[in-house]
């Protein structure tokens, strides 16, 4: 389906009808699996990649760049097929001397034709024309890979500030119960008014979080809305529950060594090596002669006038009229021998070139291997990562309720609640961002090996649920209400809120 992945078939310019047609299938695909396995509250990853694919910039202009590249074949090879050239024309000529004067007309036509036999110059740049058209599906397929990375990026960039927006608000639920709870502590005499003192300045920071989390939930969302063409709206989140996956195969050395070949940006630059080398073949053609076959017709017929019928056409030489023909064929040679130095100059500006590529090339293959091993990292150090904070999730929450305890039974205060209150925002956070970016490093780690494909996100999507009440980043919020619902809310009659106790 993908035109990317056509690299290893000749002749991409037979299939640039194809591509405009097989570019929506899988936009088709997407809504399909999205209308058979979703409901319509939420937009799902798959069904937002399909709309990218047609609506999104970058994509349509790399479609664009590639259907305009693979048209660079025909265009060489056509210096090395027939140039026929057809020519007519009508003139009426006068002349006149002393007392007499005439007046003759004459027409003719010609057909000239050139076949070139050996150009060494036309040979090279029609096999720069193939490399033009692999890199070309190259580069289609990097945007490709590139789209894919940006849509999951974007996705998991507005799943992650949901989730701080959502955690945010619960913190400040939180921050609000305890102050709640120092006020109406201070006000009964248990506690100074330094505890509602900070207590208030918690909420305060936390309202703050909170307002900074939907600030850059807009943002995200706007981002995204640059990719699919449209604003988004909810989206389905990650599933409670949901086993990352982890990279297949679990070695570093083989994701390095498909990396070091396979990789789009090495195929580039390997094949810009190979244009520049045919570029230096190409400029060694200023020392070597071109053989043409060349062959001609023509046909003048002239008014009241003689006519000798010349290489260049006819001309009048005398008085007389009537038709004439003359035709030629044969092989033309044309031999260089000086051309001021131009030659020389080529060669070694080709030559130059030449030594830049094979440095790219070496770069590339370097970046390339960086990539995957940061990738692979990232992938394995995410899942210890994500299953460390899992454990720290519920440590900080066994922290809350015991620092909540302590505080009403006089042992703690309220300054421990509140500093493990932040502890459990925080390590909740981190965890929700640990999860995205493990699920994100995933498919970079493809990229890197150049076999990102569709099908990679319908992995992903797999463990996405559209019930917010599923999702994996307030599970922890959801197993520890109903522990501490009612714990620390205030009196009737107390605001949470205020800075000083209420009098009755």
């Amino acid at each position: 389906m993908r035109p990317s992945r056509l690299a290893a078939h000749p002749r991409a310019a037979k299939r640039a009808p194809a591509l405009r047609a097989a570019s929506a299938m899988p936009v088709v695909l997407a809504t399909m699996c999205f209308a058979l396995a979703a409901p319509a509250s939420a937009t799902d990853l798959l069904q937002l990649y399909g709309e990218a694919q047609t609506r999104d910039a970058l994509i349509a202009s790399a479609r664009s760049a590639y259907l305009a590249n693979v048209e660079a074949l025909p265009q060489a090879r056509a210096a090395l097929l027939p140039q026929v050239t057809a020519r007519w024309s009508t003139v009426n000529t006068h002349y006149g001397t002393g007392n007499i004067s005439n007046t003759f007309g004459s027409s003719g036509y010609s057909l000239a034709l050139t076949q070139p036999i050996f150009h060494w110059d036309s040979w090279q740049t029609y096999q720069q024309g193939k490399l033009t058209v692999a890199a070309a599906e190259a580069s289609f397929a990097q945007a490709e890979q590139d789209l894919i990375l940006r849509v999951a990026g974007a996705y998991f960039d507005v799943l992650a500030a949901q989730d701080d927006l959502a955690l945010a608000g619960t913190h400040k639920q939180a921050i609000a119960e305890q102050l709640a709870a120092a006020k109406r502590n201070f006000e009964v005499g248990n506690a100074t008014i330094v505890d509602a003192n900070e207590a208030q300045a918690s909420f305060d920071q936390a309202t703050a979080q909170e307002i900074a989390a939907q600030n850059t939930l807009d943002v995200r969302r706007a981002a995204f809305a640059r990719i699919v063409g449209h604003p988004v709206g909810s989206l389905a989140t990650l599933r409670a529950g949901s086993t990352l996956p982890s990279p297949q195969p679990n070695n570093v050395a083989d994701w390095v060594a498909q990396a070091e070949q396979a990789n789009y940006g090495v195929q580039l630059q390997t094949l810009t090596l190979e244009t520049a080398r045919r570029e230096t073949s190409k400029a060694k053609s200023g020392y070597m002669p071109s053989i043409d076959l060349i062959a001609s017709g023509a046909h003048s017929n002239v008014g009241n006038a003689n006519s000798l019928l010349s290489s260049a056409m006819s001309s009048p030489t005398s008085q007389g009229s009537g038709p004439s023909s003359a035709g030629q064929i044969g092989i033309q040679i044309s031999i260089p021998i000086f051309s001021g130095g131009s030659v020389q100059s080529k060669l070694r500006q080709t030559l130059a070139l030449e030594d830049k590529a094979t440095s790219d090339l070496d770069d590339a293959r370097r970046l390339a291997v960086l990539s995957a091993r940061t990738s692979y990292l990232g992938v394995s150090s995410g899942l210890a990562q994500v299953k460390a904070l899992e454990a720290a999730e519920q440590s900080a929450q066994s922290s809350v309720a015991s620092n909540k305890l302590g505080y009403q039974v006089g042992i703690r205060i309220n300054a421990d609640v509140l500093n493990a209150e932040d502890k459990l925002f925080t390590t909740r956070r981190d965890l929700a961002k640990a999860r995205y970016s493990t699920l994100l490093s995933s498919l970079q780690l493809k990229a890197s090996a150049a076999t990102l494909v569709d099908t990679d996100l319908q992995l992903l999507n797999a463990l996405l649920t559209e019930n917010p009440d599923a999702s994996a980043a307030m599970a922890g919020v959801r197993e520890a209400a109903p522990k501490n619902s009612g714990a620390g809310l205030p009196e009737k009659g107390v605001r949470p809120g205020t800075t000083a106790p209420l009098r009755r």
